[in-house]
């Protein structure tokens, strides 16, 4: 082992929602320490998803939306001989949420031409119903990994 294990943060849960995802979700939203306003971009943006799916559970919609934009398998590049292969491996339940919480935003903020709130709450319907970038990232992410099943053998 090469370095020690990073030592984790307890996060605490939103106070509207009483979740710890939906927290996490608000901290990477997060610019520049404004987490007021990071809050306010995120409940707007869930209000917006409340109205266009007709939810009254806006909780169920982000789980699932998180869930379908999860990813199962990824590669790591593994250096073997002098040549370095693509190695898939199995994802985590932790850090394939995180993964998930990071493409929603990252291509919410790629949109242009409106407000913040607004493009989340399309990339968070767009996840929800299984279509949209975050969802294509995914499909990728697996087929490298699928691509690369040959060398699954230097998974160590």
């Amino acid at each position: 082992m090469r370095r020690r294990k990073a030592q984790e943060k307890e996060i605490l849960a939103d106070p509207k929602f009483n979740s710890k995802i939906v927290s996490k979700f608000i901290n990477m939203v997060m610019l520049k320490g404004k987490k007021s306003t990071a809050e306010i971009i995120v409940y707007n943006a869930f209000e917006i998803v409340k109205k266009q799916l007709n939810e009254p559970d806006i909780l169920k919609v982000f789980h699932k939306a998180l869930d379908n934009a999860r990813p199962r398998l990824e590669v790591k590049p593994r250096r073997v001989g002098g040549a370095t292969y693509q190695v898939p491996i199995e994802v985590r339940q932790e850090r394939g949420s995180s993964i998930a919480l990071r493409w929603i935003r990252d291509f919410a903020k790629t949109k242009k031409g409106r407000s913040m709130q607004d493009r989340l709450a399309d990339e968070i319907i767009a996840a929800y119903k299984g279509e949209g970038s975050a969802i294509k990232k995914r499909d990728d992410t697996h087929k490298m990994a699928e691509a690369n099943k040959a060398f699954a053998h230097f998974r160590w």
